[in-house]
């Protein structure tokens, strides 16, 4: 095992010194790159810890006990962030970003919280989110031989999986009943490995610190996935249990100075997916034909929410999220696929394919089992690339879609009720309730304005998937683009209003369904080679499905104890120290300061939109340091859902709150490059400094800098 540890180390040595060539000044020669082990990212599981490389890189090897206090001080916070404890009396620390909305559930009349930010000075003022619930992993059990067991069992592809997937939830519904948790089978390597993951969940959970929008999202939308930063993402909560703060060992300390730069520095939360073991066809899908397409459906929202949050700037708390949430997607896509089409990249996942399957080829069994993997993945995948763009924009109920295509929908369902006896309709549509089912088909919060745009987006997105000589197209929008197309449809809809709608409901079911309506024109011309395709995706995706569980497996079986899982939404340790890289010709530093942030607020003329401070910030408020540290930037790697994940060192300390990575982060979800790839998180000094000075919550600083609460 130490000898292969050290191949490990040496390996990865080799890609520092070569992968570090890779900037303006070296043109890149594709047939020159190779790979490393290294690209595959560090994101370690907690059973399976790469001890002699810390020790070998960062001169420190954690013991169990540190293992498992990291482990338990971590959390899953929600749906979809992380977050930790940070005080034995439940304090819980996340992003902002990952609890604003949640904190307009306790938002009481006359109140703005996004604006004014909220403090809870008492136990008693603390405001308990409905809902909200965080998670604390403390089992792990590997479950692989069970589960491979069952899929090998089935005889087609289709029914492999299902065997799969059964063996699952019978393992978790076992261990539950054994554990009382919180029990769930994770597929780690594709499939190579399962691993079953106890929780203990913690319900009632209660804000207690919230600082104000602006100074949380400084930058917005533009500084969105970027650095140099200057943010304060944050946000404080506390678990109870029996009406009572949560008392618990397994809680970071707080770090009053930070780390400094060069420091190793360890982030322990749930990053979301990548897919770094994926093939190489896999990704070129990517790039060609989802994400495109998926980029131009965000694109489409993006532009049309900010139009509005433009245009009505009283809305501002009701489009902001909308804003930011959409843009936030679509920056993940658009760094993805520019990553996608960077040569230099590709030509490292292709030097890695090759390379694994020159290793398959090598060796007769591995050869006579997994050999024809690639070609089973490619041809599957261009025939998943024939039906998608029809699938992508003849799916009517996807989100993102106009509310005329649902309500179309709705008249559709009516009209194929009314053709049923009496007796065999669904109850909404009998006799009785028939006349307020119809009154409900068209909303009555209808906004006109948002799904006119909504509309525009929509059909640039069909018009970009789908072939002009398309008859439905044709028939739909008569040749014509933009707000020509949209103005158009609507004038020969039948369901802009209410009224409409009503007087559409009196003609027969066919009259309905054969309308020369638009939306109804375009659902039910559609749904039968939908409903063709749909089938023929499920095939396709049952053998994708299948031969990257087969490429899972012959990657752990060749490289399982020298490289991390792919991220699957679930609890990693990720190693790394403080450090710029180079970008747009220039450097970006390892730390940023307030300095910084005050010069953005007064270079872009002080104005709310990006870099605008609230009065509590406009003028430096005394004892504030403007040297102090903001954001730091970090060698270790993070995707989305790692949003809130606690940054420590050595010594199980918060030296940083992690909020975000650089754009040239974004490709690393398919391969992780050290040299540009950056976590960017909240300075632990800079965010104390913000709460002594600015906020000045006394008793929340005095909590974290004594690990409990201080009468």
């Amino acid at each position: 095992m130490k000898q292969k540890y050290l191949i490990v180390i040496l390996l990865l040595s080799l890609f520092i010194v070569t992968s570090a060539q890779h900037n303006i000044y070296n043109p890149v020669k594709t047939d020159e790159i190779e790979s490393s082990l290294k690209d595959i990212g560090k994101m370690w599981t907690f059973d399976d810890i790469p001890f002699e490389y810390w020790e070998t890189e960062y001169n420190f090897k954690p013991t169990e006990e540190w293992l498992e206090k990291a482990k338990k001080s971590a959390l899953q916070f929600g749906r979809g962030c992380s977050g930790a404890f940070v005080s034995s009396d439940g304090l819980i620390m996340t992003n902002h970003h990952c609890g604003r909305d949640v904190m307009l559930k306790v938002q009481k009349e006359n109140e703005d919280l996004f604006k004014t930010g909220f403090y809870a000075e008492t136990l008693q003022e603390e405001r308990k989110i409905p809902n909200l619930f965080v998670d604390q992993l403390v089992l792990i059990e590997d479950v692989t031989n069970d589960v491979l067991l069952a899929l090998h069992s089935g005889e087609t592809n289709e029914e492999k999986l299902a065997n799969r997937d059964t063996k699952m939830r019978e393992l978790e519904a076992e261990y539950r009943e054994e554990t009382g948790l919180l029990c769930s089978v994770v597929t780690l390597y594709n499939g190579g490995k399962y691993s079953l993951y106890g929780y203990k969940r913690y319900t009632d959970i209660r804000l207690v610190m919230a600082p104000d929008f602006q100074i949380a999202s400084t930058g917005w939308d533009w500084d969105n996935f970027t650095y140099p930063r200057y943010e304060l993402d944050f946000m404080f909560f506390r678990a109870y249990e029996d009406g009572e703060p949560l008392y618990t060992d397994n809680y970071f300390k707080w770090s009053a100075e930070g780390a400094e730069a060069g420091e190793p520095v360890f982030v322990i939360g749930r990053p979301g997916n990548t897919d770094r073991l994926l093939s190489y066809a896999q990704l070129e899908y990517f790039r060609d034909v989802r994400y495109p397409a998926t980029l131009k459906l965000l694109n489409g929202l993006y532009n049309t929410y900010y139009e509005l949050f433009e245009k009505y700037p009283e809305r501002e708390s009701e489009l902001l999220n909308r804003v930011m949430g959409i843009g936030n997607g679509r920056k993940v896509y658009a760094g993805m696929l520019l990553g996608l089409k960077d040569e230099y990249l590709m030509a490292r996942k292709k030097h890695f394919d090759n390379q694994l399957q020159a290793k398959v080829k090598e060796d007769e069994e591995l050869n006579k089992v997994y050999g024809h993997l690639w070609e089973g993945l490619e041809s599957n995948l261009a025939e998943l690339a024939k039906y998608y763009p029809k699938s992508f924009v003849y799916n009517t109920r996807n989100w993102g879609v106009p509310e005329y295509f649902k309500i179309a929908n709705k008249i559709i369902k009516l009209a194929n009720q009314l053709k049923l006896k009496e007796e065999e309709r669904e109850d909404d549509y009998k006799a009785d309730k028939l006349d307020e089912t119809i009154s409900k088909i068209f909303p009555d919060n209808f906004d006109t304005e948002l799904q006119t745009l909504l509309l525009k987006a929509h059909t640039e997105l069909v018009l970009n998937q789908l072939q002009t000589e398309n008859p439905i197209v044709k028939a739909v929008f008569k040749d014509l683009k933009g707000m020509d197309a949209v103005n158009s449809i609507l004038e020969r809809s039948s369901i802009t209003s209410k009224e409409k709608v009503i007087e559409l409901a009196k003609k027969s079911p066919d009259e309905i369904l054969n309308s020369n309506d638009p939306f109804i024109y375009f659902i039910q011309n559609t749904k039968a080679e939908l409903a063709n395709i749909s089938g023929k995706i499920k095939e396709v995706q049952s053998n994708i499905g299948v031969f990257n569980q087969m490429l899972g497996e012959v990657v752990f079986d060749l490289y399982g104890d020298q490289i991390p899982p792919d991220a699957t939404s679930t609890l990693r340790i990720t190693d790394g120290v403080i450090k710029g890289y180079e970008y747009n010709g220039t450097l970006a530093p390892p730390k940023t300061t307030y300095y910084g942030m005050y010069d953005r607020y007064n270079s872009f003329g002080k104005k709310t939109y990006p870099w605008g401070l609230n009065d509590n910030w406009k003028n430096p408020p005394a004892g504030l340091d403007l040297t102090t540290p903001v954001n730091i930037a970090t060698t270790t790697d993070i995707v989305g859902g790692n949003s809130g994940s606690s940054m420590i060192n050595s010594n199980l300390e918060v030296v940083g709150l992690v909020f975000d990575g650089n754009l040239e982060s974004l490709p690393g979800s398919m391969v992780y490059l050290p040299e540009k790839n950056r976590t960017v998180a909240v300075d632990s000094k800079g965010l104390l400094e913000a709460l002594k000075h600015v906020y000045k919550t006394e008793k929340l600083v005095k909590e974290l800098i004594n690990g409990q609460i201080v009468e």
